[in-house]
C-alpha cells in the first residue's frame, strides 16, 4: 500500500516543526521558512557530487589535524532572526561542539551551500538568515554551473563584508574558523565540470 502525502499545517513554530512527522515515507528533507514547512527537492547529480567531495575534503582535513570539529551533511540550523519560525537546512555545516541527539546543529562555525540555478533565490535568502547565527564565522556558496565559489567571512570586528570574497577555478577557499584550505577544483573532481 502506498502512503498518502500528509500535507503540513499552514503555519508552525520551530517546536511544532520538530514534533511534526510528515508520515510520507519518502525520506524527504524539510525545512521551516517563516513558519511554513518546505519540502526540499532532491539534489541533482552534480550538486550531490560537489557536496560529497567537499564533505570528504573537510572531514579529511579535520581528521589529519586531530580537530574536535566535525562535518554534518544537511544539518538543521536555527537563525537568530525569527528563531521561533525558521529552521533551515544548508548542504554542509561544521561545528566544534560535541555530538548531540538534537535536530538542530549546535553552534555551527561554518555553513556551505551548493548553489543550483533552479534554487538561487531561496539559497541566497538563506544566506542572510545564516549570517544572523552568532557562532557562524564563514558562509561559503559553491556554484554548480561553473567552478567558482563565494566566501562571506565575518571580520575581526564581527561585521560581515558588503561583498563576498570570490574564489575562481584556481583559487583556494579558506575556512579560518577550522584552519581549512583546499584547491577549489578538488570539490569538482566528480562533477563533470573538470
Amino acid at each position: 500500500m502506498v502512503a498518502a502525502l500528509k500535507l503540513p499545517p499552514r503555519r508552525m513554530t520551530v517546536a511544532e516543526f520538530l514534533e511534526w512527522d510528515p508520515e510520507d515515507g519518502s525520506g524527504a528533507i524539510w525545512q521551516l521558512r517563516d513558519g511554513e514547512p518546505e519540502m526540499m527537492a532532491p539534489a541533482t547529480d552534480r550538486h550531490g557530487s560537489i557536496q560529497g567531495e567537499l564533505a570528504h575534503l573537510l572531514i579529511n582535513s579535520l581528521a589529519e589535524r586531530g580537530s574536535r570539529c566535525r562535518v554534518v551533511i544537511d544539518p538543521g540550523v536555527i537563525p537568530r532572526v525569527r528563531s521561533d519560525r525558521n529552521m533551515l537546512v544548508p548542504d554542509i555545516g561544521v561545528t566544534c561542539d560535541p555530538p548531540s541527539d538534537k535536530r538542530a546543529l549546535p553552534n555551527p562555525v561554518a555553513l556551505i551551500e551548493i548553489l543550483s540555478p533552479s534554487n538561487e533565490a531561496e539559497t541566497r535568502a538563506n544566506l542572510w538568515a545564516y549570517a544572523s547565527i552568532p557562532s557562524v564565522t564563514e558562509i561559503v556558496v559553491v556554484l554548480t554551473s561553473r567552478i567558482a565559489a563565494e566566501v562571506l567571512r565575518r571580520g575581526s570586528d564581527g561585521a560581515r563584508p558588503e561583498q563576498p570574497e570570490p574564489v575562481g577555478p584556481d583559487g583556494e577557499p579558506r575556512l579560518d574558523s577550522i584552519g581549512f584550505a583546499a584547491p577549489l577544483g578538488a570539490a569538482y573532481r566528480t562533477s563533470g565540470l573538470i
